[in-house]
């Protein structure tokens, strides 16, 4: 006789069942503001030097932070260390095709299943993991990868980004010597902005930033309006101003970063791709929180309701000529990135180099491989050990599941509506799927101009007082001083509260609002910040010295 378990809504409650407990326990350290004071001073007021152990929560970034579940944890002991062609290389690989190709979890082969049961089967490994082949995607596998390249292991995002860039870099500067480029996309971060510039090209940002910091009555949206989409009439406006031949790329972040981590829609997606491809220009993907993105569209953007995250990751991603990825955020992992491009597609086609006769002379897939061998590592690990892949491939199945995701995204909303109620101004509206945003300027009442780094002061006074490291992601790391009129019109001047995965209680939370809400109300005694070493330094926040200096305007 079979039996079935119906869940039953005959005793409702009020709050939500949990999903997960954890038996890890990590003690918080009793430390005074003076220990604190002697620490930043020693640390020239850096706060990425600022020793962790030192902090009561740690909110500056959401990058490899994740506390990693029971399943990550078990696979560890299933990486394989090989040097070439390790176990987990076959199994991550498609893991993606998985989720960012096969639409959905009816279609997914999880050869990972293969492989955390021991299967020993010989023929069945060959069949199964080993010999397929695949191209024509944005994963080749067997021979197609051998031959035509077109994915690339890398430890980390920003590795995978400078891999890219600097490939690009090279490429441009063989064909159009001396010659300045333009890359736009709805919000660069500063790693990416950081890359673009070293390559000698100049971002753009260009979103709806009017839209950006409107707050409906009440602080909350019915549907999320996507304030992350890129403007499409400023990015035609942009590629016709400068000429579509000194656009090599056009960037889309997913969520988008920068932009206070805000969602773009599926619909601002296809219309980039659109006008990207209308002037033969490679879209790429910056997909660190891709997870997060489809978890925004499922829920606000028509047609997508009884979609799955994986379904609807599959539609996006159709839309990227390539993409860059650090793993280390929806990935679910601690270590982790990949870069990808589409076999034969738009990217391929403007990088590589072609004989008269079609054939091809010089594969920018190739050249991708050899600088990604030269500096990290062979391309089966790309920097990443064996156990770190096998963590990956779980964290990124685990990612797609909905409950996990919609308790993430509801503690971001919890904080910024915590803010909100609080009085705090410049809380930015609705709150992104990784962290929620401070808008500086509204916060210090227009008081502050941007020579004051006034953000800066405010994330170093949270250290100070309370023990709470942000992330300052606005006039001192984006590097509003130097920027041109029309790059600095594109910035927002924001600070960032990420909340790391599967790690953060509410307790965490409601510390984190009472001490906002203290300093917003004595926010006159916050010092200004100036810079006194590395202030023409690349990504300069992440080791420029600093020092304060007092508030005169109260």
């Amino acid at each position: 006789m079979e039996v079935s378990i119906i869940m039953s809504n005959e005793y409702p409650l009020n709050v939500p069942a949990p999903h997960h407990f954890t038996f890890a326990v990590r003690d918080i350290p009793d430390v005074t503001v003076e220990q604190r004071e002697r620490v930043l001073k020693a640390t020239h007021y850096n706060e990425f030097a600022f020793p962790a152990g030192m902090l009561t929560v740690d909110m500056l970034s959401d990058s490899g932070t994740t506390a990693m579940t029971n399943h990550q944890w078990a696979s560890l002991f299933l990486g394989d260390e090989a040097y070439g062609r390790n176990t987990g290389y076959y199994v991550l690989l498609d893991t993606f095709r998985d989720i960012f190709e096969r639409g959905g979890e009816k279609n997914w082969k999880k050869i990972l299943d293969l492989v955390r049961t021991d299967c020993r089967d010989v023929e069945t490994m060959m069949e199964k993991v080993y010999l397929p082949e695949y191209e024509g995607g944005l994963f080749n596998g067997g021979a197609a990868q051998m031959e035509r390249p077109n994915t690339f292991i890398i430890q980390q995002g920003r590795a995978a980004e400078s891999v890219l860039m600097e490939i690009v870099k090279k490429i441009l500067a063989q064909r159009h010597p001396g010659k300045v480029f333009t890359i736009p996309s709805n919000g660069h971060f500063d790693t990416t902005e950081g890359n673009i510039k070293q390559m000698g090209s100049i971002p753009r940002n260009l979103y709806h930033k009017e839209l950006l910091y409107q707050v409906p009555e009440g602080g909350k949206y019915e549907k999320n309006p996507f304030k992350g989409n890129m403007d499409i009439e400023k990015l035609e406006q942009l590629i016709t101003a400068v000429g579509p031949e000194n656009v090599p790329l056009v960037f889309t972040c997913i969520t988008n970063n920068p932009v206070c981590g805000q969602a773009v829609s599926m619909g601002n997606l296809k219309e980039i791709n659109r006008v990207a491809h209308k002037y033969n220009i490679p879209l790429i993907f910056d997909v660190a929180r891709w997870a997060e993105n489809c978890y925004f569209i499922k829920m606000n953007e028509e047609g997508y309701a009884d979609k799955s995250i994986a379904e609807i990751a599959t539609e996006m991603f159709s839309y990227c000529d390539g993409f860059c990825m650090s793993a280390k955020k929806d990935g679910h992992a601690n270590m982790g990135g990949m870069v990808a491009f589409r076999d034969k597609g738009l990217f391929w086609q403007n990088f590589s180099d072609f004989n008269e006769d079609g054939t091809v002379k010089t594969d920018v897939g190739v050249l991708l491989k050899v600088k990604q061998i030269s500096c990290y590592g062979n391309d089966s690990y790309g920097g990443m050990s064996g156990r770190d892949i096998m963590a990956l491939a779980v964290g990124m199945y685990e990612s797609c599941d909905f409950n996990y995701m919609d308790e993430r995204i509801k503690q971001c909303e919890y904080l910024a509506q915590g803010f909100y109620k609080a009085g705090v101004k410049g809380v930015v509206l609705p709150a992104g799927g990784h962290a929620v945003y401070i808008n500086m300027d509204e916060f210090f009442d227009g008081k502050r101009g941007h020579e004051t780094f006034a953000g800066e002061g405010f994330s170093l006074e949270l250290i100070r007082r309370y023990g709470i490291r942000v992330s300052e992601l606005g006039d001192y790391s984006m590097e509003y001083d130097l920027k041109t009129p029309e790059q600095q019109a594109e910035l927002a001047n924001v600070v960032r509260f990420a909340i790391d995965r599967s790690r953060l209680t509410q307790e965490h939370l409601d510390y984190v609002i009472a001490a906002v809400k203290a300093l917003y109300e004595d926010r006159e005694s916050i010092p200004n910040m100036r810079i006194v070493w590395g202030h023409n330094l690349p990504m300069r926040h992440f080791h420029a010295f600093l020092e304060p200096y007092p508030n005169e305007e109260k």
